[in-house]
């Protein structure tokens, strides 16, 4: 079994349909444990309420979604926003071409020690890598 961390643009893959959502889910069900940012659920939620206002996501759906999300949290690893995540994402964000979200989310893979990281995000994949993170890029 495997820490495995995700970035929002691949967990969203667990709750909604789309390309990478069965690679997803064969990592969620390899986990002994899943680790994401602080970051990931409201970013989770804005992402829903896109597609909800753009995609044609109703509002039950959206509903359904937010209650298993808020149920799986429950029993995910949360890396909080402490100072020693901070200074780790500023020192990413000195080195490395990423945007401060995906930052982030690499930061907390890194911090917490994760086996895997698994993004949709293909320049979040390569600063991973780079950083020595071992990656699997879905959709």
């Amino acid at each position: 079994m495997m820490r495995i961390a995700f970035d929002t643009s691949a967990l969203i893959k667990r709750y909604i349909e789309e390309p990478g959502t069965a690679r997803v889910l064969e990592f969620c069900a390899q986990a002994s444990e899943v680790v994401v940012s602080v970051l990931c659920v409201p970013e989770m939620i804005s992402a829903l309420n896109r597609r909800r206002r753009e995609a044609g996501l109703s509002f039950e759906e959206y509903a359904a979604v937010k209650r298993e999300l808020a149920g799986d949290m429950e029993e995910v690893t949360v890396v909080p926003l402490t100072p020693a995540v901070i200074s780790l994402a500023i020192t990413v964000l000195e080195n490395m071409d990423l945007r401060t979200l995906d930052a982030m989310h690499v930061v907390a893979a890194l911090y917490s020690g994760c086996d895997l990281f698994v993004s949709a995000d293909v320049r979040q994949c390569k600063t991973a890598a780079e950083l020595g993170l071992k990656i699997e890029r879905v959709g």
